[in-house]
């Protein structure tokens, strides 16, 4: 069964074409990012998911049933930004409620508080509270009812580099224990902490990473000291080579590492170690949208 099918959704407001036929499944728990551009439709795509928002084609399936259906909403929840508070309510007030509609014990509620820390304030009025308060208690009324599916738009905006540990950690425990998590987030740094799985979204379309992005390859070799002048003389097609202090950095468009090994061993060059680096999600993301950094021109 899918987690999330999205199939041919699409979505105008008035003329603007802000969503075209996306598809989009996901069958494995986990955490999936949703990364792209001011405008790019990230939220509009969440709002149509969590049936806050009407689609003009296509249908969305949540844990095997139409997002339509009320009976999907006991287990997901949606993280949005805190319009949805009420300022004349205090925190314990939004937990109760939630809790109470879905018939969630008070215990959970207390659990919950304790875990994130945020006891402290949770009988202060919500217009009392600082950004980072708002947004610690949406991470924990998204929580309450035990969620397989959890939608978070921005999670960690307003939170200190403490709080942001703390959410992440949280999240990644959640991750261990089954749930899938579908995050936006501009803090590409972030990102790369919490996930591989990155979906990137610009002009409202959803866009795979290109065959050359896929194979692109980068590996660090430890040198031998009596090896590295010889590097200057390396030469491949399919390969580029920065001497890092020892280490060789070769990125290969073709990932294939044997061919490398073959050449520095046909040039006598020692080496002691191989590892492959991690493609991050700033350098995924700047391949995949390189027209976002050309230079204005007048």
């Amino acid at each position: 069964m899918s987690i999330l099918k999205i199939e041919n959704l699409t979505k105008y407001f008035g003329k603007q074409h802000v969503l075209k036929g996306i598809n989009l499944e996901i069958t494995k728990p986990g955490i999936y990012a949703l990364v792209g551009p001011n405008g790019a439709g990230k939220s509009t795509f969440f709002n149509i998911i969590s049936n806050l928002l009407k689609s003009d084609e296509g249908k969305v399936t949540v844990l095997g049933k139409e997002n339509t259906d009320v009976s999907i909403f006991y287990e997901t929840s949606f993280l949005k930004d805190n319009s949805v508070l009420y300022e004349y309510l205090t925190g314990y007030d939004h937990l109760n409620f939630i809790a109470n509609v879905q018939k969630i014990p008070k215990e959970h509620i207390d659990e919950l508080v304790d875990k994130m820390n945020i006891a402290h304030y949770m009988n202060k009025k919500v217009g009392n509270y600082s950004l980072g308060m708002k947004q610690h208690l949406l991470i924990t009324m998204s929580m309450l009812n035990n969620p397989k599916l959890m939608i978070l738009d921005e999670p960690l905006n307003g939170l200190d580099p403490t709080s942001i540990i703390k959410v992440r950690n949280l999240l990644k425990e959640l991750e261990n224990n089954g749930t899938t998590i579908l995050i936006s987030s501009h803090t590409l740094s972030e990102i790369d902490l919490l996930t591989d799985n990155i979906i990137f979204l610009k002009n409202g379309v959803l866009h795979e990473e290109k065959i050359d992005i896929k194979q692109n390859k980068k590996y660090k070799i430890s040198l031998e000291k009596s090896s590295i002048e010889k590097v200057s003389e390396l030469k491949h097609d399919n390969a580029t080579f920065t001497l890092d202090n020892n280490n060789l950095i070769v990125e290969i468009s073709d990932g294939n590492i044997s061919s490398i090994i073959s050449l520095l061993e046909k040039n006598n060059i020692e080496f002691n170690d191989i590892e492959k680096i991690k493609m991050g999600t700033e350098e995924r993301y700047i391949k995949m949208f390189p027209d976002e950094f050309k230079a204005v021109t007048k």
